[in-house]
């Protein structure tokens, strides 16, 4: 299954639009681009692979893997970018503005349902990060 994650940034945070085969997902918001700079930064565009990953903070998510001098990027749920990511990405139902959103949870749960099940099936996920 292949996702792709389509962004706009701006000074304040990014924003996103995600789809799977052409139909959209949810938005996403994370911090701007700061240089792949740990904690302050999202991620380099690029084709990454999700997999499914467990917490005590966050119960069960998905795990962005194989970015370039980073780890631990993950998908959350998080309705402002600058307060509550530190460089992760956060499925919002509704952009609200650069690097906020509203309805995290339900969008979060959303991509949580579609990527899980393509993964029970035994399909690779990929995550294609590109912008307008």
């Amino acid at each position: 299954m292949e996702l792709l994650l389509i962004r706009t940034y701006f000074p304040d945070g990014t924003n996103g639009i995600l789809e799977c085969g052409g139909q959209f997902v949810c938005h996403s918001i994370e911090l701007p681009w700061m240089g792949n700079r740990n904690r302050i930064s999202c991620i380099p565009e690029g084709k990454y692979f999700l997999k499914k990953r467990y917490s005590l903070k966050f119960q069960w998510h998905l795990e962005v893997v194989g970015v370039a001098e980073r780890k631990l990027i993950l998908f959350h749920p998080a309705n402002n970018a600058l307060k509550e990511l530190k460089g992760c990405i956060a499925p919002v139902s509704t952009l609200s503005s650069p690097g906020l959103g509203l309805q995290s949870r339900k969008a979060f749960n959303r991509l949580k349902a579609l990527v899980y099940a393509a993964l029970e099936r035994q399909e690779s996920v990929v995550l294609i990060v590109s912008s307008r």
